[in-house]
């Protein structure tokens, strides 16, 4: 049984069983009430459709989002330019559980959509967002990163979102030992990153090499809410090695350690707000919404036996967004944001080293739970060192249909 179908089961059972309860006869054990159930469940999600035309070309894995480090790294690599796309990637499908217990309420998530990542680059299958629970001051599961700020996302159709934030959800155990205003949050998170082989790629050398990762993340927030807004400083330390399994002349095994930096903010302008946010580090990438490799190749030639070595690229990310709310039935979003990497002069000439990304919409919501609207979308990639770059420049078309239902309580 999938997923989807369990899901399913569960809600029948709950609905279903106290209604044939109901349909008893007076005077059976179904006529007396029961004592109410505190715990409660809330079921939410929407059904999406993304269109539009690509006036650009991008990694045809990724056709229906705006990600910089896609775009050709040199002309025509994905053929001409000029497409229409449309898909419901963005669908989603969520649960939350409320279960008051003698130590406090277990608090829980399990959310899904449609966008195919990974070996599924482009596919429209069933992916994993949240998958976490909460107790008192401790967490465990898959949720976002204390490194990350989600309110820095802006309300824009395109779905991947700013290139330059840090976004990233990630399987954690955490601890959150002060709430409300003044929060903080800690968390030893699962750690990965990738190389960039660069020039070398074609080297049987670097073929034996295996990364390896010997302690979590360790990630933290500390975050100032008011009436205003918040303002948040968040930090990551993580530790990166790798190790040369080929007996040869050589030893490639090396070690870094990647950290950074995250300052964001929202800030209430009336009905408006302000998204920003700046970020800093080292070997952190894959925590970025859309930059490259961790972990580049600098050239050590004065070493015989470490003629080459991995270096934790330096990574800024940029992030500004302005959404503004006109009426209750109208709203628009515009802003822009920045990754730039610090290359190392080992990788190849073609490699990734700035990405702009930037929108403009203006979104109308008839009723509630339904909204549509047009949007305007760019994109920028620049390579290392050899000249190229290029735009990505189209107009989406999207409608959104929300629902929420909660039960129990």
């Amino acid at each position: 049984m999938t997923g989807l179908q369990l899901l399913v089961a569960g809600w029948w059972l709950l609905v279903a069983g106290p209604l044939s309860r109901a349909q008893e006869a007076p005077g059976t054990a179904a006529s007396n009430p029961a004592p109410k159930d505190p715990s409660r469940m809330e079921i939410y999600g929407a059904a999406m459709l993304d269109t539009g035309y690509n006036a650009g070309q991008n990694d045809p894995n990724w056709f229906d989002v705006v990600r910089p480090t896609k775009l050709a790294a040199y002309e025509n690599q994905y053929g001409k330019d000029g497409s229409f796309f449309a898909g419901v990637r963005q669908s989603r499908l969520g649960v939350k559980g409320y279960v008051p217990t003698s130590l406090g309420e277990i608090k829980t998530v399990f959310e899904f959509e449609l966008f195919g990542t990974g070996a599924d680059a482009g596919q429209t299958t069933f992916r994993l967002r949240h998958a976490y629970g909460e107790l008192g001051q401790f967490g465990a599961g898959q949720t976002w990163s204390p490194f990350m700020d989600p309110d820095v996302f802006p309300n824009s159709l395109e779905y991947w979102g700013p290139n330059g934030m840090v976004f990233f959800r990630n399987v954690q155990l955490r601890w959150m030992p002060l709430r409300g205003n003044t929060s903080v949050t800690v968390a030893a998170e699962r750690p990965g990153a990738s190389g960039d082989q660069g020039a070398y790629s074609d080297r049987v050398e670097l073929q034996n090499i295996k990364a390896r990762f010997p302690m979590p993340d360790l990630s933290g927030n500390l975050r100032q809410s008011g009436q205003w807004g918040h303002f948040q400083v968040a930090g990551i330390v993580r530790r990166i090695q790798w190790d040369d399994m080929l007996a040869d002349k050589y030893d490639l095994s090396g070690k870094e350690t990647g950290w950074g930096v995250n300052l964001s903010t929202n800030l209430k302008v009336g009905k408006d707000t302000i998204r920003a946010s700046v970020v800093y580090g080292h070997g952190i990438q894959n925590y970025m919404n859309d930059a490259p490799v961790d972990i580049g190749i600098e050239n050590n030639f004065s070493d015989p036996v470490r003629p080459i070595l991995g270096k934790a690229l330096p990574v800024l990310g940029v992030v500004a967004f302005y959404d503004r709310t006109w009426s209750d039935k109208w709203t628009s979003t515009i802003g822009y944001s920045l990754v730039d990497i610090g290359n190392s002069d080992g990788q190849a000439s073609n490699a990734f080293r700035r990405g702009q990304y930037g929108l403009v919409n203006l979104l109308y919501y008839p009723v509630s739970n339904f909204f549509l609207g047009p949007e305007v979308q760019w994109g920028r990639r620049a390579n290392y060192k050899d000249g190229w770059n290029t735009d990505d420049i189209r107009i989406q078309f999207s409608a959104k249909f929300s629902f929420k239902k909660s039960m129990g309580g």
